[in-house]
């Protein structure tokens, strides 16, 4: 029997979590404005932080963990399939870091095409350094995926504070110094953040004797009889995981597109796009990601039990609980959108001009905070069910409208034709996965009442904003 609103007690300690890390990291943003403002170095760290960061969601906010964990709750050798997945993705990553290095110029090239030969060559340590902050945050999401096999979300939920801890100091300590050299600072902040993070949840691991499974399946693996067992213990995971990863990354990804035709437009639209990327993130991740996070476990187990029905109820639950917090964000931010980034960023560096030409770009986000919030649920009943293969063919269905998209609208539009064609992706990756999820199924969740509750609500916060503007 699964109480009502079983869910809300991990998606209040994840979305508590996510919410000290996102403060900071505003604090963080605000001065990274400050310092280097919108133009060439600010671009340019964004770039060299790009890729990092894009492992960073794609792998921290539940693509890995939507593949591992199944994967480690079926298995019978917790430690040898935990230990051999380690081994292998660490190996992977050591290589993929190395090429990096080694042809760092290429890497920066295709991350932002539109660089010139000067600003790519300004980008190479950058990029370089940055880079190594994606071996420790693969370090971080096996521990977490071993943490939350326990139920301890805590420390994950938490753990990105310290990475922008150790980015306001890098700020801090840049104050007053060249652009040039604040990015380096930068880029070593990011790194040491990265350090922290897994020094945390290590010490985690120990306190709820995962450690002890994690390092029994490194002993167990050293015997030639237990090398057959891993490999058939992770037989399929691989497979799973990449399904996995394309399924889940489709706004990270839209992204990363949004960067690359950026980069061909006037310095500063990077910087127009990660700032106004960032407040879009905060309710995705303070609501949708938080929530997706705790939900996962409770319909896996409720699906291997044969229990659908209750993975129905979970779901249902959880669908008008996210409906309603990420409609009020998108009004607020549509509405309130040029407040929202002249409060957050315009000082320093940061200008009035630039405010204006984010807040359009804003609102292009923010609509399509919806669908990529819903659709994180929805997808859940796919990985759930194992059905990876499936959400990666929507993903990049939706990542081909995308580009097509961004071709199509960043000429007339701009950055806020970059933004709105994530958002269109975004619509149409709900879609196929209500689509997936059934639409039987879909009509069965749905409350009337609480959908009229809801819109009512936001009639009334339409209300009381415009109000509220033309007081102002």
């Amino acid at each position: 029997m699964v109480k009502k609103f079983a869910f809300l007690k991990g998606f209040f300690t994840n979305s508590f979590g996510i919410l000290t890390s996102r403060v900071l990291g505003l604090l963080r943003d605000l001065l990274t404005a400050n310092v280097l403002g919108a133009g060439v170095w600010s671009d340019i760290f964004f770039v060299a932080f790009k890729l990092p960061n894009l492992f960073r969601r794609l792998f921290g906010e539940g693509a890995f963990t939507q593949s591992f964990l199944p994967g480690f709750v079926a298995s019978k050798k917790k430690g040898i399939f935990a230990a051999s997945v380690f081994i292998r993705f660490f190996l992977f990553l050591l290589f993929l870091t190395t090429l990096v290095m080694v042809f760092a110029p290429f890497f920066t090239k295709f991350i932002a095409l539109g660089f010139d030969k000067t600003t790519i060559e300004m980008s190479v340590p950058y990029v370089m350094i940055n880079f190594w902050y994606l071996v420790f945050i693969f370090l971080v999401t096996l521990f977490a995926s071993l943490l939350q096999y326990r139920g301890h979300f805590a420390t994950t939920a938490f753990s990105t504070a310290l990475l922008n801890l150790a980015m306001i100091g890098a700020l801090f300590l840049a104050k007053g110094k060249s652009q040039e050299l604040a990015v380096l600072y930068l880029s070593i902040g990011v790194v040491t953040g990265g350090v922290l993070q897994a020094l945390v949840h290590i010490i985690a691991l120990q306190h709820t004797g995962m450690l002890r499974v994690f390092l029994g399946g490194f002993k167990k693996l050293m015997q030639k009889k237990n090398k057959k067992i891993a490999k058939d213990e992770t037989k399929g995971f691989y497979k799973n995981f990449f399904h996995g990863v394309v399924g889940s990354s489709a706004a990270q990804i839209g992204s990363f597109i949004d960067t690359w035709f950026a980069s061909f437009l006037a310095f500063g639209s990077i910087s127009y796009l990660y700032y106004t990327n960032r407040i879009f993130q905060l309710p995705l991740a303070l609501f949708a990601i938080a929530l997706s996070t705790a939900l996962f476990p409770k319909i896996s187990k409720q699906i291997k039990s044969g229990n659908d029905t209750l993975a129905l109820n979970l779901l249902s639950q959880s669908f008008h609980f996210l409906l309603a917090l990420l409609l009020f964000s998108t009004i607020g931010g549509v509405m309130l959108s040029k407040e929202i980034i002249a409060l957050l960023f315009q000082r320093g560096e940061f200008t009035s001009t630039d405010t204006l030409n984010s807040a359009p770009v804003l609102v292009a986000y923010m609509v399509g905070l919806v669908p990529f919030g819903l659709a994180k649920i929805f997808s859940l009943w796919l990985y759930a069910k194992m059905k990876q293969n499936i959400a990666a063919k929507i993903t990049i269905q939706t990542l081909v409208l995308n580009l097509l998209l961004c071709a199509l609208l960043v000429k007339p539009l701009g950055a806020s034709g970059l933004a709105l064609a994530s958002s269109v992706g975004g619509l149409y990756l709900l879609v196929m996965n209500i689509k997936e999820f059934g639409f039987n199924n879909f009509l069965a969740i749905i409350r009337a009442k609480k959908i009229a509750v809801i819109l009512v609500i936001c009639l009334i916060e339409i209300l009381i904003l415009w109000l509220f503007k033309g007081f102002m």
